[in-house]
């Protein structure tokens, strides 16, 4: 578990020690929704340009620890200045087939390759994408600590969290909007009025209590099998960046 204070500033320390090094196109990495119960997983990177001293940088923190706000007006001027910026989507469905670990990693990769120019280096919260055959570092506790992959959480998060706000209209009673699929108690007991929705993860959701089936015919061996419950579809989580 990561225990960071929420006052940290990430620094450019990474940055410069790879640039020292002939990098020039450092992109940072990072995911969220990781551990919802609803909803794709996101992973976005982010170039930015060396030596870029625009003065509202020194806001940028992990996202977490941004208001709604500050992460909103902080993705409009990342997305200004940076040198390229590419986000990937995983949807649930595919989560389910694939676990989270490896849905994480194909994020990555489809936000790597939504660089335009490419990269020649990568800066990854925590851990190191072994799909990708460029130089990496893992960053422990980098999003706190790593300015690149700092912003990369923000576009991240401020990306998934309108996703779902759009979601919430086509799967109300569930508070997506709100809770953004994540855990929560509101969360539990709409899931326990509603049952599933196409958007929840069937591997995240074993232990949920779900209503009762009114198919007399239904074994309810799982209730996630049952025929109460709706059936997963995958859905098209298109992205512009």
């Amino acid at each position: 578990m990561k225990i960071t204070d929420h006052r940290t500033k990430p620094t450019l320390t990474e940055e410069r020690r790879l640039a020292r090094d002939g990098y020039r196109l450092i992109a940072g990495l990072d995911e969220v929704g990781r551990g919802c119960l609803a909803g794709p997983v996101v992973a976005s990177a982010i170039i930015l340009p060396l030596g870029c001293r625009q003065p509202w940088l020194q806001e940028v923190k992990d996202s977490k620890f941004l208001s709604p706000a500050k992460r909103d007006y902080l993705y409009d001027k990342l997305l200004s200045i940076a040198t390229a910026c590419g986000t990937g989507i995983v949807s649930p469905t595919e989560i389910d087939a694939v676990g989270i670990a490896r849905a994480v990693r194909l994020a990555m990769q489809q936000a790597l390759a939504r660089l335009t120019p490419a990269a020649d280096s990568l800066l990854i919260d925590h851990f190191t994408l072994p799909e990708s055959n460029l130089p990496q570092w893992g960053v422990p506790n980098g999003d706190s600590l790593c300015r690149s992959i700092a912003c990369a959480s923000i576009i991240a998060k401020v990306t998934r969290d309108r996703l779902m706000v759009e979601l919430d209209q086509d799967y109300p009673g569930y508070g997506l909007a709100r809770h953004k699929g994540y855990a929560t108690r509101a969360h539990y007991d709409a899931l326990a009025q509603l049952g599933l929705s196409p958007l929840h993860r069937r591997t995240f959701c074993k232990s949920v209590v779900l209503p009762a089936c009114q198919d007399k015919t239904c074994t309810q061996d799982s209730l996630l099998r049952c025929s109460r419950v709706m059936p997963a579809n995958d859905t098209n989580f298109g992205v512009t960046l």
